[in-house]
C-alpha cells in the first residue's frame, strides 16, 4: 500500500482594495465636507447682505408687509438719489474720508516705531514691557470712555474732529503687536549687514523693513479703516452739530421717534459699505498674507 502525499491547498488570495483609492476617497469626502461648510458660512454673511439689498429697491410699505416679501414688485432704484439728497451726506462722506484718512495714517506712523522697537532693540525689560503693551488690549474700551471724554471736554475739542483721529497718533496694541510678529521673521542678517554698512535704525526700518512689510502694513491699513469707517460710538459723543457728522451718525438720522425709513437706510448703508469692498478686494492677497505671516493665521 502506498501513500502518496497531497500538497496542502493553498487559500484563494484576498482581493485588497487599493490604498490609492481609499486615500482618494478620504480626500474627497474632506474636500466635501469643507466645501459644504464654507458654502454654509458663505450663506450667513451674504445672506443678510442680499436682504439689505433687496430692502433698498422696496417702497415703506413693502418693507413692513406681513409675510416678508423676499423681492420688491417693482424695483425702486429712485431710493438711493432720494436718501442721499434727503440729508446732506456729501459732507457727511467728506467728514468720513478726513476722519478715516487721518486715523490710518496716525497709526500707521504711531505703530511701527514701536513694533520694530519691540522686534530688534535689545533693552532691559522689553519683554516685560511688549506683555504689558499687550495686557492693555484686554481692557475695554468703554472703560477709558468717560475719563477720555473729559480730559478733552477740559482741552474744548468736543464736537471737533481731534477725539475722532487724534489717539490713533499714540499707538494701538493690537497693531504693534501685528507688526512686530511680522518684522521677527525678517532676517537678522539683514539687520546686521545694514549696521556693517552704517545704517542706522531709522535708516534700516525705512530701507529694509517697511518694503519687505508690504503685507502686514496692509493688513494694518485695511483694519483701521474698516473701524475708523464703522466708528459710531466715538462720534455720537463727541460730536453735535450736523454738518460735522459721519456717514455712520447719519445713518441713524432715519430711524424716528414714529417711523423709520429701512428703504432709505439700506440705500445709504449699500452706498456706505462700497469703499470697504472696494479697499478689501484690491487688498484682498496682500491683506491675507499679512495677517497669515503675523501669526494670526493659526500657524
Amino acid at each position: 500500500m502506498t501513500l502518496t502525499a497531497t500538497p496542502p491547498q493553498q487559500a484563494p488570495p484576498t482581493q485588497r482594495r487599493p490604498i490609492g483609492s481609499s486615500q482618494t476617497s478620504v480626500e474627497r469626502f474632506r474636500k466635501t465636507i469643507t466645501y459644504v461648510l464654507l458654502i454654509a458660512g458663505t450663506a450667513v454673511f451674504v445672506i443678510p447682505f442680499l436682504w439689505m439689498v433687496t430692502t433698498s429697491l422696496k417702497t415703506s410699505q413693502e418693507v413692513l408687509a406681513y409675510p416678508p416679501k423676499v423681492l420688491p414688485a417693482t424695483p425702486r432704484f429712485d431710493n438711493y438719489p432720494a436718501a442721499w439728497t434727503s440729508l446732506p451726506f456729501t459732507t457727511f462722506l467728506i467728514n468720513s474720508i478726513i476722519i478715516t484718512g487721518l486715523s490710518v495714517i496716525g497709526n500707521l506712523v504711531s505703530c511701527v516705531l514701536p513694533a520694530y522697537a519691540f522686534a530688534r532693540l535689545r533693552a532691559r525689560s522689553r519683554g516685560a514691557l511688549f506683555a504689558l503693551m499687550v495686557a492693555t488690549m484686554a481692557i475695554p474700551a468703554e472703560v477709558t470712555l468717560v475719563p477720555t471724554f473729559i480730559m478733552f471736554s477740559k482741552l474744548n475739542l468736543v464736537n471737533t474732529y481731534w477725539p475722532l483721529f487724534l489717539p490713533a497718533w499714540f499707538g494701538y496694541a493690537f497693531f504693534i503687536f501685528l507688526l512686530r510678529q511680522f518684522f521677527l521673521t525678517i532676517p537678522q542678517e539683514l539687520t546686521d549687514a545694514a549696521s556693517i554698512d552704517g545704517a542706522g535704525h531709522l535708516r534700516t526700518l525705512w530701507s529694509i523693513f517697511l518694503p519687505m512689510s508690504k503685507p502686514a502694513i496692509a493688513a494694518v491699513a485695511i483694519f483701521s479703516f474698516v473701524g475708523n469707517w464703522n466708528n459710531f460710538l466715538t462720534p455720537l459723543i463727541y460730536l453735535r452739530t450736523q454738518n460735522n457728522f459721519t456717514l455712520a451718525l447719519g445713518l441713524s438720522l432715519f430711524k424716528g421717534q414714529y417711523e423709520t425709513q429701512y428703504n432709505q437706510m439700506m440705500a445709504v448703508g449699500i452706498i456706505s459699505l462700497l469703499p470697504i469692498l472696494i479697499v478689501f478686494f484690491l487688498a484682498q492677497r496682500t491683506f491675507v498674507e499679512g495677517v497669515r505671516l503675523s501669526g494670526l493665521g493659526g500657524r
